[in-house]
């Protein structure tokens, strides 16, 4: 059998571990800052497992990069955390962050996983998915031991099938909406939850940031998620379904930055895209048309948000390219 490092890598399998080391890289910077500052011996266990997750899988993408002869992106180090600096964030929205850091890697490696044709790369992101659902499993088991997970609403059982009968169903009839649906109302909490913690996470990269457009981008970026919290925690009152309110105190008044400015704003645009990724989910889940309606337009603001976030991470030279298809006709072209 031929050796796989004779088998060339295809454009999604080089893309999604390039990204990978991005991600992780990031993750040991930001869960150091954490590991400094937590205060609860069991949530800085979860943080110490995750960091040491991560430190692994960034040891075995640069071997792996170096084998592969591909270059080692520059990502993240030791120069993007400042260690010993001020706590900035709560331990709730550490261990919430790690929750969301466990469930957005779930959700990443497993559309990673089925467009990789190599076998040692498949059985990485395999165990990289594997390693995210222990991580939201944890975090989700230590925050009920304390208290303070907060679950979705409740709706009853039905008493027996039922099939729908009338288009009202899906559009309103003079006004008159039929109630959220369970798969709805999963979607909607879910979505309040990750705006919740991404507005308090831009709160604090706001407080900390030293230069006057990411700070003015940050504080925009917190009112856009303040007001998707508003838009989707309206929605579930509508139907007398409590909606969370979760992590506003839990940013200090700290105003030097663990992070670098680059750290800061990559952290924020790859929330951008999970967010869009959400409610590309959200949509075609929602039967309800005015629901759908109000994705779309929301999925556009955070569009226009991450257009214009990317326009300053090129004016300060902070976006490193992703490897890409050859422009032939500039080959060309230079001849």
């Amino acid at each position: 059998m031929e050796p796989i490092r004779n088998i060339p890598l295809t454009a999604p399998e080089i893309a999604n571990l390039w990204s990978a080391y991005q991600g992780d890289t990031m993750a040991t910077c930001v869960l150091s800052h954490f590991a400094d500052t937590v205060e609860d011996t069991q949530i800085k266990d979860l943080v110490l497992y995750c960091l040491e997750i991560s430190e692994r899988h960034v040891q075995w993408l640069s071997e792996f990069f170096q084998a592969e002869e591909i270059p080692v992106p520059i990502a993240f180090t030791n120069e993007d955390v400042t260690r010993g600096a001020p706590r900035l964030y709560s331990d709730e929205i550490c261990i919430g962050y790690i929750m969301n850091f466990g469930k957005q890697g779930m959700m990443i490696y497993s559309m990673a996983i089925p467009v990789s044709s190599r076998k040692d790369v498949r059985d990485y992101l395999t165990g990289c998915m594997e390693s995210s659902a222990e991580i939201t499993n944890r975090a989700i088991d230590l925050m009920e031991s304390k208290g303070i997970y907060i679950r979705a609403p409740k709706i009853p059982i039905p008493d027996s099938p039922e099939f729908v009968h009338k288009e009202s169903y899906f559009f309103a009839v003079f006004g008159d909406k039929r109630p959220v649906n369970g798969p709805e109302i999963a979607h909607l909490y879910a979505n309040v939850m990750t705006n919740l913690l991404g507005k308090a996470l831009i709160q604090g990269f706001a407080q900390v940031s030293r230069t006057e457009d990411v700070r003015d981008w940050m504080l925009r970026g917190r009112d856009i998620a303040s007001k998707h919290v508003d838009v989707f925690s309206s929605i579930l009152r509508d139907d007398n379904l409590p909606a969370p309110n979760y992590w506003d105190d839990g940013v200090t008044t700290s105003t030097v930055a663990p992070f670098s400015e680059k750290l800061m704003m990559f952290h924020i645009a790859g929330l951008n895209v999970a967010s869009a990724a959400n409610y590309g989910v959200a949509a075609p889940n929602s039967p309800r048309r005015d629901l759908v309606a109000t994705y779309v337009r929301l999925l556009g603001e955070i569009g226009k948000y991450a257009e214009d976030g990317a326009e300053i991470m090129l004016k300060h030279h902070r976006m490193e390219k992703v490897p890409g298809a050859v422009d032939r006709d500039a080959i060309v072209a230079s001849k």
